[in-house]
């Protein structure tokens, strides 16, 4: 009789079904989101066949958010936070009120009470961890205005919603509901003369504030001389196990001991990790393991939803999807113009946030739970997830298409005579940057161990050479020593032009990731057709792919370590028997022994 092996079959039905769909997805020019959430569907409690189990695909789905707000944290940092501050707190607070809003006016058009509309709306005014984060990586946006901006909208997010959860139950009396008083303290209540509501209030700021306080003053000094003490071993093993232990442990014993998110936790063990040297190799090292996690999250999110609501409740859906999708994203959309934001900007904030996740479910769970929502309520709030999830990724394609044009009648425009001309509407070293003045020139891309070495050499030969690095930090260092650099990932829309692609000789991709650089020399390929184009490569496969692509000289690292080796054998046999014939040269016979 087989053993019972829940966690293997759910693992094992979910990737490969996704695997599957999101092939067929992307074969047919769709999201590959799009086959994963078809997956669930297909393993989900509402088809027929194999039935995954739900409660373990959430938790592992649980751990792909994790790792993602941990890579996101790594690219983050405190002053990156405290830069949107401006902006994230008042926008999100009033996209959060004006989607409520609507949510309550759906609420009561179905026949709900005011408070079942409340908790409704507040369910779907939150956007997704996942969906988001993906999105921006996807696009290389974290580290850009747009995407601080978007991933500070989402921390303030996080923290509303803790702060609801906490409130809810208490609260759950005044709006309709059954009131859950149990996690307060009556006595610290009585002790502090507020009620049950402010004292939980009160102790919910506590704890989060201690949290945020032990990351940036003890977190800050103790994780990276963890990381660097495991660095120091030499063990690739035990690096990425203490990148993990780092990541998950925080995250969980934040949610236990202080009562924030998983997802918060994760942040803040990620950003306070930024500001060492190793927050790139660390980044790496999670990288499988959050893609194959988050995956399992559109997996799960497939599993809840059950068609036959299309045809019991079409209408409901589609008001539903309509607050989501266009509502919501039309308030951020007129909130970051408010504020005078460009229109780029305003409109790539609007796509992250037009979609549902993670904490919508759980606050429309915990609305059942306290009779504030009916069980229809749960079926809508799925249903507007998977469809705004869905179509999420059409959103930013349509915005990648049509945002720049939007911008340049007004950026064209010429100023009649007599007037000033028009201000831009967004820093030129965003959206329309300068190109470089160099030509036929160098472009590195990449200043890693490889790249590093490649640029001095360069440098060393005379030839012009501009570099682009992700790592702002390093991009500034560059040009304080001398060499003019490009502190932006390589696939920023703008970036090779910014670099003069299309008047420069050569182009160098140095980084590891095989299928970035294939991008990249593609679109190098595309603006300059004789440009000679160098890259690296861990195989023969690699080499294969990336010669696609356009490469002309591709240097794979082990043929030419091999090489070197070679030659190095070669020369000190050929010394050698330079020395035992008295100095005269004589070809060198292979056939004899060497004495290396």
């Amino acid at each position: 009789m087989p053993h019972a092996t829940p966690l293997i079959a759910t693992l094992v039905a979910g990737i490969c079904l996704a695997f599957v769909a999101g092939l067929v997805a992307h074969r047919f020019r769709l999201p590959p989101i799009a086959g994963y959430l078809l997956a669930g569907v297909v393993i989900g409690p509402f088809t027929p066949g194999f039935v995954a189990d739900q409660k373990l695909a959430n938790e592992l789905a649980e751990i792909g958010v994790i790792l993602l707000m941990f890579g996101v944290g790594l690219h983050f940092s405190l002053k990156d936070l405290l830069s949107v501050r401006a902006i994230a707190i008042p926008g999100a607070i009033g996209q959060i009120l004006v989607a409520t809003f609507f949510g309550l006016l759906l609420g009561l058009a179905m026949g709900w009470s005011a408070g079942s509309g409340f908790v409704f709306g507040l369910s779907l005014s939150v956007a997704s961890t996942v969906v988001l984060l993906r999105a921006l990586q996807e696009r290389r946006m974290v580290e850009m205005e747009k995407g601080r901006i978007a991933v500070g909208w989402l921390i303030v997010e996080d923290l509303v919603m803790v702060l609801t959860l906490v409130l809810l139950p208490p609260l759950a009396g005044v709006l309709g509901g059954t009131a859950q008083t149990a996690d307060v303290d009556p006595e610290l209540t009585r002790a502090l003369g507020i009620g049950a509501v402010w004292t939980a209030v009160s102790v919910t700021a506590v704890k989060v504030s201690a949290f945020i306080a032990l990351m940036l003053v003890v977190g800050r000094k103790v994780i990276p001389l963890i990381l660097h003490y495991v660095a120091h071993t030499g063990s690739r093993e035990l690096f990425r196990l203490s990148v993990l232990a780092i990541a998950l442990g925080v995250a969980y014993g934040s949610a236990k001991l202080f009562g924030v998110s998983f997802a918060l936790g994760a942040f803040f063990a990620g950003m306070v990790l930024a500001e060492s040297q190793l927050s790139q190799q660390a980044a790496r090292e999670t990288l499988p393991l959050r893609d194959a996690f988050a995956v399992l999250f559109f997996v799960s999110v497939g599993m809840l939803f059950d068609p036959v609501n299309l045809m019991e409740r079409p209408l409901a859906i589609l008001a539903t999807f309509v607050t989501i999708v266009f509502i919501k994203s039309a308030a951020a959309y007129l909130i970051v113009k408010a504020f005078g934001y460009p229109r780029t900007i305003a409109l790539t904030i609007a796509a992250s946030l037009a979609q549902i996740g993670e904490f919508s479910f759980i606050l429309v769970v915990l609305g059942v739970g306290l009779n504030l929502l009916p069980p229809v309520a749960q079926d809508l709030v799925v249903a507007g997830a998977l469809f705004s999830i869905l179509v999420n990724p059409l959103l930013f394609m349509a915005v990648d298409h049509y945002g720049a044009k939007l911008d340049a009648p007004a950026a064209g425009q010429e100023p009649a005579p007599g007037e000033a001309p028009p201000q831009a509407e967004e820093p030129a070293a965003e959206d329309e940057p300068e190109p470089t003045a160099l030509t036929d020139h160098a472009v590195v891309v990449g200043y890693g161990r490889v790249g590093k070495r490649v640029v001095e050499r360069l440098r060393a030969a005379g030839i012009p050479l501009l570099v682009i690095e992700e790592r702002a930090g390093v991009a500034g260092a560059l040009r304080a020593g001398g060499i003019e650099a490009i502190g932006e990932p390589a696939g920023n829309r703008g970036v090779l032009a910014q670099a003069n692609i299309a008047g420069a000789r050569w182009f160098v991709t140095a980084i590891p990731d095989v299928f970035a650089a294939g991008t990249l020399i593609e679109q190098a390929r595309t603006a300059n057709g004789a440009i000679a184009i160098v890259a690296r490569a861990a195989s023969q496969a690699e080499a294969d792919h990336l010669r696609q692509f356009g490469a002309n000289h591709i240097v794979i690292a082990k043929d030419e370590l091999a090489a070197a080796m070679a030659e190095q054998l070669l020369t000190g046999d050929r010394a050698y028997r330079t020395r035992e014939d008295g100095g005269a040269q004589g070809e060198l016979d292979l056939a004899s022994p060497s004495p290396v």
